[in-house]
């Protein structure tokens, strides 16, 4: 994808910023976020890209272009705690706004998440699969409101005219973070793991397929609009993983079987892999980077 303007909002979080580093190579970028971490805000800058500080759930979107060719929405705002109001008018409402400032764009990418699923660990979920609260017992509002945006997506993509596509994240990781990584510094530290009862299966995706990923996506997007999973095709337990990071660096991992931990959730990648192609990194060459770029000194051999 090349020469084009692409508004991605969130672009200061794990997966949004080194997006927008990449695309910013070949495209006009422009980085929406609050900005309450100005470092981030001159890593943005260094590569070229324009930085806009507006918070979505204000609607004040006077600074963003309204000829831009891409709207790619990873913003979420996760302060929200447990106030569901607060929830639905920050990221649904707020979300609406932006879509009726950018209904002029070519097409929108909206981050979704497995999240929105129904609780079903012993079944590998579809973009058919039913709806509901899964994310309850560590961030009571979060599922619900990734459904409502699902929901202002559908919509706006239908009265604006507004080619679409809802992409449902399961476990991103790479260099920049992501879960594997908060593990692993739990493992430095001594600190049990939680784990589900039972199956704890997650369906990682790399950030380098992420990226590669994100042009087919776009061409995907539609009126209604579409949706489809965002992960590799690579079934992987906290643990597997978890034991896999501890031989790279010479740690044992302990898990503790917790109530309040994430139920399993595996994701059929088969639309994705339609749309886009398979995934390309290998979940333990993509571990091994992941170490070898942010905590050299850790790895055992």
């Amino acid at each position: 994808m090349r020469n084009k303007k692409i508004v991605i909002t969130g672009a200061t979080g794990q997966v949004g910023l080194p997006l927008a580093v990449s695309l910013a190579e070949h495209n006009t970028v422009y980085a929406v976020a609050r900005f309450n971490d100005e470092s981030k805000r001159q890593e943005l800058e260094q590569a070229g890209i324009v930085c806009i500080a507006a918070n979505l759930g204000d609607g004040d979107f006077g600074n963003i272009p309204l000829d831009a060719d891409y709207l790619l929405n990873f913003a979420v705002n996760r302060e929200v705690g447990n106030d569901f109001e607060a929830e639905l008018r920050l990221n649904a409402e707020g979300l609406a706004l932006l879509m009726q400032h950018c209904q002029r764009y070519q097409a929108v990418l909206h981050v979704s998440s497995c999240a929105v699923y129904h609780p079903a660990p012993d079944t590998v979920l579809t973009e058919r699969s039913a709806l509901g609260d899964n994310h309850r017992n560590m961030f009571t509002t979060y599922s619900i409101g990734k459904i409502a945006q699902e929901a202002v997506v559908r919509s706006c993509a239908r009265m604006f005219g507004l080619p679409s596509v809802i992409c449902r994240l399961n476990v991103p990781y790479s260099s920049n973070g992501g879960w594997p990584w908060f593990h692993l510094m739990m493992m430095e530290q001594g600190i049990s793991i939680p784990i589900p009862q039972g199956l704890s299966e997650y369906t990682l995706i790399h950030q380098d397929d992420i990226i590669d990923s994100v042009p087919g996506l776009l061409d995907s997007a539609s009126v209604p609009c579409t949706i489809v999973n965002w992960s590799s095709h690579e079934h992987v337990s906290i643990q597997d993983w978890c034991h896999y990071l501890g031989e790279l660096v010479g740690l044992t991992p302990q898990f503790i079987v917790s109530p309040d931990a994430l139920p399993s959730i595996r994701s059929d990648s088969t639309k994705l892999q339609e749309l886009v192609g398979p995934a390309r990194v290998h979940w333990r060459d993509g571990l091994r980077r992941m170490v070898e770029h942010s905590r050299p000194d850790m790895m055992a051999h």
